[in-house]
């Protein structure tokens, strides 16, 4: 086996939503193997966490504070980092959730959701695609979800969302195949995140552990993933040994889709 297995030497990659969950996890990997990492986050001060934690670890990380669904802010972002070289890989990771149903989700929650999770995709995608072009290639991770292929309570919004990073994701990797661009995603079931923590507090105060189990039970695994199990798929896929790998999600979801009948 090649002793470069899964290195980003040389390799410049963007990654939304690195200040914290996921992407922070994605960002520290990445960055672990070589790769120099921008990490964009709307909140820059998560996002200089991320970065100085590379730094320590002797890697190149640079800070950018980015509002991901502003089509101009991400313009200034991107223009910034190519006026330094070509982004090799783009990980879009930035999203929101929501929880509600149809008659539960107003008219903003909807928007905000698009906004982010939607647009942002597009926004991100759009900025970094024309430079993987002009240099024969590159690698574009979209963040999907489990709620992009089941139907899960409460979460229409964010279904809605996440179903259309799953076809954007499909159309991308027709697209510009043929440019060397290969654009793969990743759906992840319930990932022990912040968010998680967060949501849990606000939503059952003095209930945290007993609803932390039950969500937990929802995998057939009995566990929700780490975001670094994440990671570690995401670094393949964006690696030169999944060359072949383009115009396909992979689930990473405990048996979430397969086994819960």
């Amino acid at each position: 086996m090649s002793t470069d297995t899964f290195r980003l030497d040389g390799k410049v990659a963007v990654v939304t939503g690195g200040g914290s969950g996921i992407g922070r996890a994605i960002a520290l990997a990445f960055g672990s193997r070589g790769a120099a990492i921008h990490v964009l986050d709307l909140d820059e001060d998560a996002a200089g966490s991320t970065s100085q934690e590379i730094v320590d670890m002797g890697g190149n990380a640079v800070v950018h504070g980015c509002d991901v669904a502003d089509e101009t802010d991400v313009e200034r972002t991107f223009g910034e980092i190519s006026s330094h070289g070509g982004i090799d890989i783009l990980v879009n990771n930035a999203g929101v959730a929501h929880i509600g149903n149809v008659e539960t989700t107003t008219g903003d929650d909807f928007d905000r959701i698009y906004r982010v999770n939607v647009k942002g995709v597009f926004h991100c995608m759009q900025a970094a695609i024309g430079g993987m072009k002009e240099r024969g290639g590159g690698v574009i991770l979209n963040m999907a979800s489990v709620a992009a292929s089941v139907g899960i309570a409460d979460r229409f919004a964010y279904s809605m969302s996440k179903g259309a990073v799953l076809a954007m994701t499909y159309s991308a990797a027709k697209d510009y195949a043929s440019h060397g661009i290969r654009v793969v995603s990743i759906s992840p079931a319930r990932i022990h995140t912040p968010f998680v923590d967060g949501f849990l507090e606000a939503n059952y105060p003095g209930r945290e552990e007993e609803m932390f189990a039950k969500l937990s039970a929802t995998q057939p695994i009995g566990r929700m993933g780490t975001p670094q199990e994440v990671a570690d798929l995401a670094l393949y896929l964006c690696s030169d040994q999944a060359a072949f790998a383009t115009g396909t999600d992979y689930p990473i979801d405990g048996g979430f889709l397969k086994l819960n009948t």
